[in-house]
């Protein structure tokens, strides 16, 4: 498959998985006494992820995830050489998302993008109002346990056809989280989706979003690839 084509699929896989669970949360967590919740917001960020998995897995690897991509670099899965055509293809869908889903929203008077627009936030912009360094951390962390889950789920060694379901879940599990910590990210493209409609303070804290998933994606690459992966001897 061309790379063009793969990044063609990495736009959308990941214009899916803002729409889905960005959607979710503007849409429907809060709806009038039907709303989602966390919990809600949380499975619709792992069904976008284990829906496309098995859509474009076969095509992209269904990255959809700048860190996930760089990653996979440093546990040495994905070349590097393809990772500009990756991370391009993978903000511009989460943007376009973002797009769709504002002029969605707006169709609503009440709607503002004063309430985030999912954006994710630290210091007063935590939904929790955790500090700077917490939101970092946690960030760090979560992402660097995903790629090892995501790695771990596609060795050779693991059983076949489940690492959709693996990683779906895992994603879940990160949001159920961190959802009242950041809004969790673990995603730059995620992140910078919302923020460019957000503005202000979401696009001054979107640094956070790039630097922490990234370190910890590097991190989890290098540990699973220096200690977990089979070597041939």
């Amino acid at each position: 498959m061309s790379l063009s084509k793969r990044a063609i699929a990495e736009f959308f896989g990941t214009f899916w998985l803002v729409f889905g669970g960005c959607g979710a949360a503007v849409l429907a967590a809060a709806f009038p006494a039907l709303g989602i919740g966390f919990v809600g917001v949380a499975l619709a960020f792992g069904l976008t992820v284990l829906t496309m998995a098995f859509a474009i897995g076969p095509i992209s690897g269904c990255h959809l995830n700048p860190a996930v991509s760089i990653g996979l670099v440093a546990g040495k899965r994905f070349p590097a050489s393809e990772l500009p055509a990756y991370v391009v293809a993978q903000v511009l869908g989460a943007i376009a998302a973002s797009g769709v889903l504002y002029l969605i929203a707006s169709g609503n008077p009440s709607f503002s993008l004063a309430g985030g627009f999912a954006s994710n936030g630290y210091g007063v912009h935590s939904p929790g109002g955790y500090a700077l360094f917490s939101c970092f951390l946690i960030e760090l962390v979560l992402t660097a346990f995903f790629l090892l889950v995501i790695l771990g789920s596609t060795d050779a060694r693991a059983p076949k056809g489940f690492a959709p379901i693996a990683i779906g879940l895992c994603l879940t599990l990160i949001h159920l989280i961190s959802i009242p910590v950041t809004n969790t990210s673990v995603n730059p493209a995620r992140s910078t989706g919302p923020a460019l409609f957000v503005g202000g303070w979401a696009v001054s804290q979107l640094w956070l979003f790039w630097v922490a998933p990234i370190l910890g994606a590097i991190v989890g690459g290098l540990l699973y690839n220096g200690v977990f992966e089979a070597k041939s001897e």
